[in-house]
C-alpha cells in the first residue's frame, strides 16, 4: 500500500455507525437552494440545461459508476474513462473510487445484515440515503478496487471528488446566470440523486422478480425509464456483469443502446452480454445465492415453535432420550433428526410447496430446498439439545 493510500484507509467507526457526517448539511442545503428558483426564475435556456444534465449525468452514472467501474461490463480507454469518471463526479456522489468500492461490497452481501444499504435490514429511508452519511461509509475499501487504484488519474479525482462539480456548476452559471445555476445545476443534481438512490431502496422493494438472487432485487419499469435501464434491478443481480441490463427486447435500456452506438464509434469495445442460458432462466446458481435463498426459505418455519412442539409432543424420558442423542451427536444433528420420526417437523414437501410460492423459476429450486430443509434441522436440533449442552 502507498502512503498515499494508507492516508485513505477508511476508519469504520466500530459502534459509531449512528454518528451523521457534517456532509448531511450541504446535501440538505442543496435540496433548499431549489427554492432560490422563486428569486432567480426559471429560464427556457435554464431549463433546457437542467433537462439535458439530468439525462447526460443519469447516463454517466448507470455507463460509468455502475457498468464500467463497478463491474467491467464493457472495455474503454484511459482517455474515455476518465471522461466518464469526470462526468460522474458532477454528480457529487463522491468519487468513482468511492463508489465502485461501496458498490461492490453490496453485490458481495446484497441485503443480509452486511450490505451497505438493504431496505430489509435498515429501513427503506436509511437505505434510500442515510447510509451515505453514516460513518463507516466515509471512506472506500481500497482492497475493492485495486483495479481502479492503478490509475493516478483516478486517484486524483477522488481527491478531489467536488472539482468536476464544481466546473460544472461555473460552467451553467456562465452559460445562463443565476437561473443556470439553481435550476440547471442544481434542481438536475437533486434528480439524479434521488433517481440513483431509488435504486439501492424501491427496486428491491417494489416490481417485479424473474430471477432467483438470494435478496431482493426487482424488475421495476418506472425506474427504469428514469435511470436509462438501470431499473431492471432484478436482471442485474442475477448476472451482474452484463452491459445489457433489460433482458428483453420490451425491457428498454437506453443505457446500453448508447453504449453500442459508443462502440460503433471505437470509443467502447468488448461489451459482455448474458449468456442465452441465463436469458432462458435454465441457469444453476451459484453456492453464495443458494445459501441465501434457503436462509429465507428456512425463515418461513419458525424453529423455535417446532422445537418447542416436539419437546411439548416428547416430554419425559423420550425428550430426554432425544437430548442426549443429539448432545451427543455434534456435528450430525441432521441426520439424526432425518433418521427419526418426530411430530411436528415440516415435511420436504411443504418446504418446496412454499419454494414455488416464494421464490421466480429456477433448475436450482431442489438444491435451495435441501439446504433450507437442513438449516431448519440443524437450528430445531441445536434448540432442543441446548438444555443438555447447557449442563454439560
Amino acid at each position: 500500500m502507498t502512503a498515499e493510500e494508507a492516508n485513505m484507509t477508511p476508519d469504520t467507526g466500530g459502534d459509531h455507525d449512528d454518528i451523521i457526517y457534517p456532509s448531511t448539511i450541504p446535501f440538505i442545503l442543496l435540496h433548499f437552494a431549489c427554492l432560490a428558483a422563486i428569486w432567480t426564475g426559471v429560464t427556457w435556456q435554464a431549463l433546457a440545461i437542467c433537462i439535458a444534465l439530468y439525462w447526460l449525468r443519469i447516463f454517466a452514472i448507470g455507463a460509468g459508476y455502475h457498468r464500467y467501474f463497478s463491474h467491467r461490463a464493457y472495455s474503454t480507454s484511459r482517455v474515455f474513462q476518465f471522461v466518464l469518471a469526470f462526468l460522474a463526479q458532477t454528480t457529487t456522489q463522491k468519487s468513482v473510487i468511492w463508489w465502485a468500492s461501496k458498490h461492490r461490497h453490496h453485490h458481495l452481501h446484497s441485503d443480509t445484515e452486511q450490505d451497505v444499504h438493504s431496505p430489509r435490514h435498515k429501513g427503506f429511508i436509511y437505505s434510500h440515503l442515510g447510509w451515505i452519511f453514516s460513518r463507516k461509509h466515509d471512506l472506500p475499501d481500497f482492497e475493492k478496487v485495486g483495479d481502479l487504484m492503478r490509475y493516478p488519474e483516478l486517484r486524483w479525482l477522488h481527491k478531489f471528488e467536488l472539482l468536476p462539480a464544481v466546473i460544472l456548476a461555473v460552467l451553467c452559471f456562465l452559460a445562463a446566470g443565476w437561473s443556470g445555476l439553481v435550476v440547471g445545476f442544481v434542481w438536475s443534481t437533486v434528480l439524479v440523486y434521488h433517481a440513483t438512490f431509488c435504486i439501492n431502496s424501491l427496486a428491491h422493494v417494489s416490481g417485479s422478480t424473474r430471477y432467483v438472487t438470494g435478496d431482493d432485487s426487482r424488475n421495476n419499469w418506472l425506474l427504469a425509464i428514469f435511470t436509462m435501464g438501470e431499473g431492471w434491478h432484478n436482471n442485474h443481480h442475477a448476472f451482474q456483469s452484463s452491459v445489457r441490463q433489460g433482458f428483453r427486447w420490451w425491457e428498454i435500456d437506453p443505457t446500453y443502446y448508447l453504449l453500442r452506438a459508443l462502440s460503433w464509434l471505437g470509443l467502447v469495445w468488448d461489451l459482455r452480454l448474458p449468456p442465452e442460458q441465463v436469458l432462458r432462466n435454465e441457469h444453476g446458481l451459484g453456492v453464495a445465492v443458494i445459501n441465501r435463498a434457503a436462509e429465507q426459505l428456512a425463515a418461513r418455519f419458525n424453529s423455535e415453535h417446532v422445537a418447542l412442539a416436539i419437546a411439548a409432543a416428547l416430554q419425559g424420558p423420550e425428550l430426554s432420550a432425544l437430548q442426549d442423542m443429539l448432545a451427543r451427536a455434534h456435528q450430525r444433528t441432521t441426520e439424526v433428526l432425518m433418521t427419526l420420526q418426530l411430530p411436528h417437523i415440516p415435511t420436504r414437501e411443504e418446504f418446496l410447496r412454499e419454494a414455488r410460492a416464494m421464490f421466480a423459476r429456477t433448475k436450482s429450486l431442489d438444491e435451495i430446498v435441501d439446504r433450507a430443509y437442513e438449516l431448519l434441522l440443524i437450528a430445531v436440533g441445536a434448540r432442543l439439545a441446548a438444555p443438555i449442552e447447557s449442563k454439560s
